[in-house]
């Protein structure tokens, strides 16, 4: 990125929340944000990356076919099965925990992770109904809310290594 001229620091501060979605921190969300942080340099590279992308598919496809296969059958994780047909790009790998029937939460399976140098994503986290400008929308989505309290996003990227996967599966496997 470039560098931003302003005249005081609370000005930075308003622009560099507005370029990472108006978020302070993983969780704290301040402000409106825009996702706008590619520049042309950025734009010419990604075109050059478009040759490879059928073969980048291809492997985080089979990421998560191995994640469902080792995933399948442990009590509390639910892995989102893909309908046939469906023409998907394999960017996530989302799996849903049920508290009741898991031994631990989203929340500590993230930390979890966490400590283990192992970054994984709450996603749709925190639920934009907990953004200021949006509170009037709380009590409107109670399936959204729940959904975005039991997701977590594991790590799924073509050269991840057989012994980060296995140990991200045997440390989902072990808790149940």
């Amino acid at each position: 990125g470039g560098a931003i001229v302003c005249p005081d620091i609370e000005t930075k501060q308003h622009i560099d929340y507005l370029k990472n979605f108006g978020f302070s921190d993983e969780v704290t969300v301040v402000a409106p944000g825009i996702n706008g942080k590619m520049n042309e340099i950025q734009a010419a590279m990604g075109l050059l990356q478009l040759k490879y992308i059928d073969g980048a598919i291809e492997k985080r496809r089979k990421v998560y076919e191995y994640y469902l296969e080792k995933l399948d059958g442990v009590k509390g994780i639910q892995a989102l099965k893909l309908s046939i047909g469906l023409d998907w790009n394999y960017s996530y790998c989302p799996v849903f925990i049920d508290s009741e029937l898991y031994a631990v939460t989203r929340d500590q399976l993230y930390e979890i992770f966490r400590q283990k140098g192992i970054l994984v994503r709450r996603y749709f986290y925190p639920l934009i109904d907990r953004f200021p400008m949006y509170e009037s929308f709380q009590a409107k989505v109670p399936f959204a809310k729940m959904t975005s309290q039991k997701v977590l996003c594991l790590p799924i990227f073509p050269e991840i290594s057989m012994i980060v996967l296995d140990d991200i599966i045997e440390t989902i496997r072990s808790l149940a």
